[in-house]
């Protein structure tokens, strides 16, 4: 049971509304800025311009897989169809059976830390990874075909935008696979079939709340507590990072939430293991 509170850090639990809007009708494809990963992404948008293993490498033992959750689908990340390098993409409507062979490739310290195609900041310690067309996010079971070995994943980003590659995986998720070496190898995509997933995608946030644990000035601290809000909370637990008054902060926040019973859980349990649980703003 985890027990830790963050006075010095001036963590306070709030909770915020987004406005509900829904998007209007869309015409035509969407033209979108490349994700990270892609060959194509700006070399401005990045501090380094080779992608690289990270300075501090990790065994495959340490490597923890993905925990399937039922997200909702919402409008970020999900814009269909899209247009990349002049190439129109759809993202899939009927997903939950898709399996798919192929060459994955894996993207590292180049775009680590920098958003996926859903505003969260990549990670390449976490095992997630890119792909054209599943729903974002979602969660696959990834197998080395080669070896046998395999990882299941979290979608969260738009990738590889190469016609040979299926998927683009983390470096960890390609150091579990045993190819980071390698650079390449033949795999097979399988999504999980998770219940109770919400497709939201027509009216994105509609009525949703999150709970904000705070806003850090360093992006490890924020990191920090979302993993361990992560291993105690049934619930998405994400980094968002925003500018404010010419400073970077990095927010931790769980959600969305569109149950207020489950929101009122969620506060009890923060609680009842150390965290400021708060109160929630109109």
């Amino acid at each position: 049971m985890i027990t830790r509170y963050f006075p010095a850090l001036g963590i306070a639990l709030v909770v915020s509304l987004v406005g509900c809007a829904t998007p209007a009708p869309q015409p035509s494809p969407t033209v979108i800025p490349p994700a990270a990963g892609s060959p194509a992404a700006t070399q401005s948008r990045y501090a380094i311009e080779q992608d690289v293993a990270p300075l501090q490498p990790i065994s495959p033992e340490e490597v923890v897989d993905a925990v399937p959750r039922p997200d909702p689908l919402l409008a970020i990340g999900n814009v269909t169809p899209y247009i990349v390098d002049g190439v129109s993409y759809e993202v899939l409507e009927d997903y939950r059976s898709y399996r798919e062979q192929g060459i994955a490739s894996w993207y590292g310290a180049k775009f680590t830390g920098y958003e996926t195609s859903n505003g969260e900041l990549y990670d390449l310690y976490l095992a997630t990874a890119a792909h054209k067309s599943l729903p974002i996010p979602s969660y696959a079971r990834v197998t080395n075909l080669e070896n046998g070995q395999s990882v299941v994943v979290r979608v969260n980003d738009r990738g590889p935008f190469h016609s040979d590659r299926i998927m683009d995986l983390s470096y960890a998720a390609a150091v579990k696979l045993g190819y980071m070496e390698k650079g390449t190898a033949p795999v097979e995509v399988e999504v999980l079939d998770v219940a109770g997933v919400k497709d939201l995608r027509d009216v994105p946030y509609a009525g949703y709340r999150f709970l904000q644990m705070g806003a850090f000035g360093k992006e490890a601290a924020a990191r920090s507590l979302m993993q361990e809000l992560q291993v105690l909370l049934a619930a998405p637990v994400f980094v968002s990072p925003i500018d404010a008054g010419g400073t970077r902060l990095y927010r931790v926040r769980i959600g969305p939430i569109d149950e207020p019973a489950l929101l009122l859980a969620l506060q009890q349990q923060l609680q009842d293991n150390g965290y400021a649980a708060g109160q929630p703003l109109p």
